[in-house]
């Protein structure tokens, strides 16, 4: 529903949050290609962002339509490890995995499976990070992204090998310091 002048409420998960319409056009098209109606949205001012869940976050420090963290850091080395996993179970069919099963803002390269759980903060290009916490994952990871079936795995693997507290855990979620540019192949370096 409309808010104000050229603004609608989004939900993202249990918060809502004022979102600016891109272009119809831009709607008109996204909804032809998905074959469904939609509306494309934008946040346009900081101060309609979501705050980050504050046992993780410093005060102010805010994301926008992500699930709950600004980004995401995997690893090539515990994408092959999990997958080694999967294909030593039950469902070894439905592997190996690709990394975007997981939706990854960043893909690291060239280090040990799991190092990623021991990182507290990390540099990538110019920008620094501070690592959050790992990702819990649902069951959006469960579903083939190019044939729409679901089956059991990660999930299934996950729970036996990757279960912390009541999560099952693949990757790490972070949060930036400050701003900057990382770009593909930039240096990476863990800080602490």
């Amino acid at each position: 529903p409309p808010v104000g002048r050229g603004t609608t409420v989004v939900a993202v998960w249990h918060s809502k949050v004022e979102a600016v319409p891109a272009a119809e056009a831009a709607s008109a098209w996204l909804s032809a290609y998905l074959d469904t109606e939609v509306r494309l949205v934008h946040l346009d001012a900081p101060e309609h962002r979501r705050p980050i869940d504050p046992r993780y976050a410093e005060p102010g420090e805010t994301v926008s339509f992500a699930d709950g963290f600004p980004l995401l850091l995997t690893t090539v080395s515990s994408l092959d490890a999990l997958n080694s996993l999967i294909a030593q179970g039950d469902h070894a069919d439905e592997g190996p995995l690709p990394m975007n099963r997981f939706r990854p803002s960043l893909v690291i390269e060239g280090t040990p499976p799991w190092a990623e759980d021991e990182w507290r903060r990390i540099r990538v290009g110019e920008v620094t990070f501070r690592v959050a916490k790992p990702c819990g994952r649902c069951v959006v990871t469960t579903t083939d992204q190019s044939t729409a079936e679901r089956g059991k795995e990660p999930l299934r693997t996950l729970a036996r090998h990757r279960r912390f507290g009541d999560h099952l855990v693949f990757g790490q979620n972070l949060i930036p310091e400050r701003t900057g540019r990382v770009r593909s192949g930039d240096s990476f370096e863990v800080l602490a």
